[in-house]
C-alpha cells in the first residue's frame, strides 16, 4: 500500500465518497478513510446517511406509510381489508437489506473509480500527514497533497435523558426496534423528531413530541409550518411546544419524564422507549492535532472559506463538520466542488439554493429565503399560493392536504423562494431550485406548460399566483410586502 497519495479524505459519508470519487475522476490518487462498522463489525462505507441516518430511515417511513395506508386509507377508496398485522422484525429487516446493498454499491464505485479505501481512523497531522489506525491497532502515517476533513456529525446527548441504548435511545436506535412501543416518548419536535414520531405513529404508538422552542419549525417559513402542525396533529402526533425536559427516570424497562410545560407547571409523563433527538453536533473528537493548523469555530465546526478551504494550506474540510445546514446533498456538492478546485477547476456553490426535506406525509419541503427571511431584510417581495385541494392530482390520489408558496422579487419578479407542504413536495421544491438556479422569474414558470393532470400544476398555480394570474383558485390582484 502507497503511504503517499495526491488526496486523502477523513470520512466516507456522503460529503467524503463523493470528493473521493469526483477527485479520482480527475486523475487523482484517492484514499479515503472510515471507522464506522456495521453489525457483523465490517468497515461500511456511506456514513451516517447511508448507515444510521437518511436511507434507513426513509425505508422505514415508506414501510410505515404503506402499513397505515392500508389500516386507514383504503376504506375512502372502496376497497375493504381484514386481519391486517404489522412484522417489525420484516420492516426492519427491509430497511437492513437496503442499507446493505447501498454501502455495498458504494465499495464498488470505489473499486470501478480505483479509490483506496481503509477502514480505521485518520488523525490529521501537520504538514498534511495523516495518522491511520485501523480496526486492528496497527498505526501507520500516511502523506498527503491535499487532505480533506468530512467526519460528519452525531446526534447530541442532554444530561437530562443519557441514552442507554434501551429505554433511552438516539436516532440510530429508534431504526432498531424490534417492536411497537405502546407509548413513545420524543425529545425535539425538529426534522429527525417528526420523522422517527411519525413511523411509530403509524405502526400503532401514542407518540408525545416534546419541544423546548415555543416556535414550530422555525427553520420553515410559518405559513408552511402552521399548516404541517395542523396535518401532524390530526394524525395523531402530540406535538407540545415550550416543553423543557428537566429529569429522565428508567425503572422496570419504562422511562418517567419530567418536563416544564408552557404555562411553568410540572408535568410528568411515563413513555415505554424514549427517543432523544434535539439535533446533531460535528465529529471532531481526536481529529485533529495540535500542530496540525486547522482551527475550529465557537461552535466547534472546521473553519473554512466559502469555499471549504481551512486556514491551513491544502487542507479542506466538508459536509456536516462545517459552517451551514446538516444535509447530505449539501454535503455531496460541497465534495464536487472541493475535489474540482483541488484538479485546478474554479468551481463555486451555489448556497443560497439548497433544498431541505422533510419526509413526514405529507412531506414538507422548502429552498430559498422564507417570508419572516424577507420582511427582516427589507426586501420587496410578492407571494403566491396554491392549495393541493384545488389540484386535480391531488385530489385523485387522495392528497389534498397542503399547499405550494412562491415568493419573488416585487420589481424584479424573480423568485426568491419557494415552500411547499404536500404530496411530492420534495420533487415540486426541486423544480423551483432549478428555475431559482438560472435567475427565473415567477412569470416565467407561469408561462411554462406543465403537464396535466399532476402535482407539479399546483407550483404553476402559485407562480401564476404571485402576480394575481392563478386560474383555478380566486386570484388575488399582486401586491407589494
Amino acid at each position: 500500500m502507497s503511504t503517499t497519495y495526491d488526496v486523502i479524505v477523513i470520512g466516507a459519508g456522503p460529503a467524503g465518497y463523493v470528493c473521493a470519487i469526483r477527485a479520482a475522476q480527475l486523475g487523482l490518487s484517492v484514499a479515503c478513510i472510515e471507522r464506522y462498522r456495521d453489525a457483523e463489525g465490517q468497515g461500511a462505507l456511506g456514513g451516517t446517511c447511508l448507515n444510521v441516518g437518511c436511507v434507513p430511515s426513509k425505508a422505514l417511513l415508506d414501510s410505515s406509510h404503506k402499513y397505515a395506508e392500508v389500516v386507514h386509507g383504503l376504506g375512502h377508496h372502496g376497497i375493504a381489508v381484514s386481519g391486517v398485522s404489522c412484522d417489525v422484525p420484516a420492516l426492519i429487516r427491509r430497511k437492513n437489506g437496503i442499507v446493505k446493498q447501498l454501502t455495498g454499491g458504494t465499495a464498488m464505485l470505489f473499486k470501478a473509480n480505483g479509490v483506496t479505501a481503509l477502514f480505521g481512523s485518520g488523525r490529521l497531522l501537520a504538514g498534511r500527514k495523516v495518522e491511520f489506525t485501523d480496526h486492528d491497532g496497527q498505526t501507520s502515517v500516511l502523506e498527503a497533497g491535499h487532505g480533506v476533513l468530512a467526519t460528519g456529525s452525531r446526534p447530541i446527548d442532554i444530561p437530562v435523558a443519557p441514552v442507554d441504548g434501551k429505554t433511552i435511545i438516539d436516532s440510530t436506535g429508534a431504526l432498531e426496534l424490534d417492536a411497537v412501543p405502546k407509548r413513545l416518548g420524543v425529545i425535539g419536535a425538529g426534522v429527525i423528531g417528526l420523522e422517527l414520531g411519525s413511523v411509530w405513529r403509524r405502526l400503532g404508538a401514542e407518540v408525545v413530541l416534546m419541544e423546548a422552542m415555543d416556535v414550530f419549525l422555525p427553520i420553515m417559513d410559518q405559513q408552511i409550518a402552521r399548516e404541517a402542525r395542523k396535518v401532524l396533529t390530526k394524525q395523531g402526533l402530540d406535538i407540545r411546544m415550550s416543553c423543557r425536559v428537566t429529569a429522565t427516570e428508567v425503572r422496570r424497562g419504562k422511562v418517567t419524564v419530567t418536563y416544564l410545560a408552557a404555562d411553568g407547571a410540572e408535568q410528568k409523563e411515563g413513555f415505554d422507549k424514549l427517543i432523544v433527538c434535539v439535533g446533531r453536533r460535528p465529529v471532531t473528537d481526536n481529529l485533529l492535532a495540535p500542530d496540525s493548523g486547522v482551527n475550529l469555530d465557537e461552535r466547534g465546526l472546521v473553519f473554512v472559506d466559502d469555499n471549504c478551504a481551512t486556514n491551513a494550506p491544502g487542507v479542506w474540510a466538508i459536509g456536516d463538520v462545517v459552517r451551514g445546514p446538516m444535509l447530505a446533498h449539501k454535503g455531496s456538492e460541497e465534495g464536487v466542488m472541493v475535489a474540482e478546485r483541488i484538479a485546478g477547476q474554479q468551481t463555486q456553490m451555489n448556497y443560497g439554493v439548497i433544498p431541505n426535506v422533510i419526509y413526514t406525509d405529507p412531506e414538507i419541503a422548502a429552498v430559498g429565503l422564507t417570508e419572516e427571511q424577507l420582511k427582516q431584510s427589507g426586501e420587496p417581495y410578492k407571494v403566491g399560493t396554491f392549495p393541493f385541494a384545488a389540484n386535480a392530482r391531488a385530489l385523485a390520489a387522495d392528497a389534498g392536504a397542503g399547499m405550494v408558496k412562491v415568493l419573488a422579487h416585487a420589481d424584479t419578479d424573480r423568485v426568491l423562494g419557494c415552500q411547499v407542504i404536500g404530496p411530492a413536495a420534495a420533487e415540486l421544491v426541486q423544480q423551483a431550485a432549478i428555475a431559482m438556479e438560472f435567475g427565473t422569474s415567477a412569470e416565467d414558470l407561469g408561462m411554462m406548460v406543465f403537464a396535466h393532470p399532476t402535482f407539479s400544476e399546483a407550483l404553476h398555480e402559485a407562480a401564476l399566483a404571485v402576480n394575481g394570474h392563478a386560474i383555478h383558485t380566486a386570484s388575488r390582484r399582486a401586491r407589494k410586502k
